[in-house]
C-alpha cells in the first residue's frame, strides 16, 4: 500500500518543522510549537503557527511548549500530536497506506534519543523512517558533490542545535555539534536586557531584536529599535531603546562559539581534505547562518571563504527530499537504518 503514499523528508526542527513531499517539494513550513493546557489533562489547544500567534498573550492556566528542544525530543506526547497534525495538513487525510520519511537528526545523539524518534513517527502514522544526519542533509540540499573524495566544510546553524562537520565520500571526517543555536541566542539578547535594563522581554521580541538588530560584526552605523517589556522594579510595562552595538555585544559570546566549532573541526581534519576546504570554503545554512556578518566574521578568522548556501533555512529539507526520492542513496551514507516496514 506503501505506493500509494509519497515519501516526504523532514527537518525536525527545535523551532520549526519543514515536511518535503517527493513531486510537490516544500509544502509545509509550521512552528514547533503547541499551546496546551496547564493542568493534568495538558489538553492541545493550538499548534504550529496558530501557537505562535498567541505567544505572549495566553492567560496564565495556558502553556506554550517546545515539543523538540536542542533537536531531540522533549516531549514525547506532544511530538507525536505535532507530527500528526502536520502530516494532516501535508498530504492530507484521504491518502491510502502510509508514508515512509527521511528525518534529520543531530549528529551527536543518544541511542535512546534515536530510538525516540523513531517511535515517535510511527506511533504518528509513518510506515518506515530513516535518520539522517542534519549536517549531511544540509550539504545535500545546499547542493554540495556529498559522495565525491574531496573535502566540504559545512555549517548548520539551526534553532536548537549548530553542527559543524568536514564530509567526504557521504561520510562525516571530522565534525562537532553543539545544543546551543538560535533559540539560545534569543536568550542572551532576553538576559542582556535584564541586565542592562532591568526588564523582562518575552522570547518573541527577543527574536524579533535578533532579526532586526542583531549582528556578528560591529556595525558601522549603529542602528536602533524601540521594545516593549515589563519593568522588574516597579511591574509596570516600560519602553526602551536599544542599539545594534548592544545586540552586538549580547550575541558575541555566541557567535564567537561557532568560531570555535569551526577551529575544532578544522584541527582533526586530515591535510589532504583540509586543503580542499581552503580552496572551497565554507558553506553554511540554517537561520543563524543569515545573522548578518556571520560570513565576514568566519572568513576574517579562519583565512577561508565563507559563503551563505541559496534557501539556507530550507537545505536540511531539501537534503532529507531528495534522500527521501533517491532513498538507494542511503546506503551510502554511515549510520542510517529504517525501521522495520
Amino acid at each position: 500500500m506503501g505506493v500509494f503514499s509519497p515519501d516526504i523528508g523532514i527537518d525536525l526542527g527545535s523551532t520549526s518543522v519543514v515536511f518535503y513531499v517527493t513531486g510537490r517539494g516544500i509544502v509545509l513550513r509550521e512552528p514547533s510549537l503547541v499551546v496546551i493546557r496547564n493542568d493534568a489533562s495538558r489538553d492541545a489547544l493550538a499548534i504550529g503557527e496558530e501557537a505562535r500567534e498567541m505567544l505572549g498573550r495566553m492567560p496564565g492556566d495556558l502553556i506554550a511548549v517546545h515539543p523538540i528542544l536542542q533537536g531531540v525530543i522533549a516531549d514525547f506526547e506532544l511530538t507525536v500530536l505535532m507530527l500528526k497534525y502536520f502530516l494532516r495538513l501535508a498530504i492530507g487525510v484521504n491518502r491510502l497506506g502510509k508514508p515512509r520519511a527521511v528525518v534529520a537528526i543531530p549528529s551527536e545523539i543518544t541511542e535512546m534519543e534515536r530510538r525516540a524518534v523513531e517511535e515517535a513517527f510511527r506511533m504518528a502514522g509513518f510506515r518506515s523512517v530513516y535518520l539522517v544526519e542534519s549536517i549531511v542533509a544540509a550539504a545535500h540540499g545546499s547542493g554540495l558533490s556529498v559522495y565525491e573524495p574531496q573535502g566540504s566544510l559545512v555549517v548548520d546553524i539551526g534553532g536548537g542545535t549548530t553542527e559543524v562537520a568536514v564530509l567526504s565520500m557521504g561520510h562525516i571526517v571530522a565534525g562537532r555539534s553543539e545544543r546551543r543555536a538560535g533559540m539560545a541566542w534569543d536568550e542572551m539578547i532576553s538576559a542582556y536586557v535584564k541586565r542592562m535594563f532591568n526588564l523582562l522581554i518575552g522570547d518573541r521580541t527577543a527574536e524579533e531584536v535578533k532579526i532586526d538588530l542583531g549582528s556578528a560584526v560591529r556595525v558601522k552605523e549603529t542602528q536602533r529599535s524601540m521594545i516593549r517589556g515589563r519593568d522588574l522594579v516597579t511591574g509596570l510595562p516600560q519602553t526602551i531603546e536599544i542599539s545594534s552595538d548592544q545586540v552586538y555585544d549580547a550575541l558575541s559570546e555566541s557567535t564567537r562559539n561557532v568560531l570555535k566549532l569551526l577551529s575544532w573541526t578544522l584541527e582533526r581534519t586530515p591535510p589532504e581534505l583540509g586543503a580542499d576546504v581552503v580552496r572551497t570554503g565554507i558553506f553554511m545554512t540554517g537561520g543563524g547562518s543569515q545573522l548578518p556578518g556571520m560570513d565576514q566574521m568566519l572568513a576574517t578568522e579562519l583565512s577561508i571563504p565563507a559563503q551563505v548556501a541559496r534557501n539556507p533555512t530550507d537545505c536540511v529539507a531539501l537534503g532529507c527530499g531528495y534522500l527521501a526520492t533517491n532513498l538507494e542513496l542511503l546506503s551510502r551514507i554511515g549510520r542510517n537504518h529504517p525501521l522495520t516496514e
